[in-house]
């Protein structure tokens, strides 16, 4: 990413109209600050737009990927480029989220288009009375079903990367399997 000279740019607050009236009229002092006018105007025009470059809807696209490191997003050049906005602009929710069936159903929607049921805990048990026996442990699998997000969309699922996703996501204690759809499971209305 760099910021360049930008051909023609104006200055909003030339150098050499800020001079004493002594330099107003003198060639050389007026040429010399209208070089530093130049240099300078880029510097200006990106400081007074400091807030526009620092809203990933609203940056120019290549400072998107570098606000995605800030934040800990997912930014895939190969993704649209108002979808790379989306991913960078909910990452610290999604972060709030990890590790729960809200933050995987919501990251494989935003990253991957994709709808999904996360069924199974992960193997975890609780008790609400102190001191009582647990219930039996549950399965440690948690089963990932997947699908396109839109009905009758022509989308070919890549599996690999929503294993690869999932394994990302997932509580490390935990087995995660993937299935993938054609479309919702029976009873699901979207």
């Amino acid at each position: 990413m760099s910021r360049a000279a930008v051909p023609g740019l104006p200055s909003r607050h030339p150098i050499g109209e800020q001079l004493p009236a002594l330099y107003a009229d003198d060639d050389f002092a007026q040429r010399f600050t209208a070089g530093l006018d130049t240099v300078l105007a880029p510097v200006f025009t990106t400081l007074d737009n400091l807030p526009s470059y620092l809203d990933p809807r609203l940056a120019p696209a290549d400072f998107v990927s570098w606000l995605a490191t800030w934040v800990g997003g997912v930014d895939d050049p190969r993704w649209p480029l108002e979808l790379r906005r989306e991913a960078v602009a909910r990452a610290v929710e999604l972060h709030q989220w990890r590790g729960t069936r809200r933050g995987l159903i919501e990251a494989l929607r935003l990253v991957l288009g994709l709808s999904a049921e996360v069924s199974g805990d992960g193997g975890a048990t609780w008790s609400r009375t102190g001191g009582a026996e647990l219930p039996p442990p549950p399965a440690d699998e948690v089963l990932v079903r997947v699908w396109p997000h839109r009905k009758g969309e022509a989308y070919e699922v890549d599996a690999d990367r929503v294993r690869s996703l999932v394994r990302t996501l997932c509580p490390v204690h935990t087995v995660c399997r993937v299935e993938v759809l054609s479309g919702p499971p029976a009873g699901e209305g979207r």
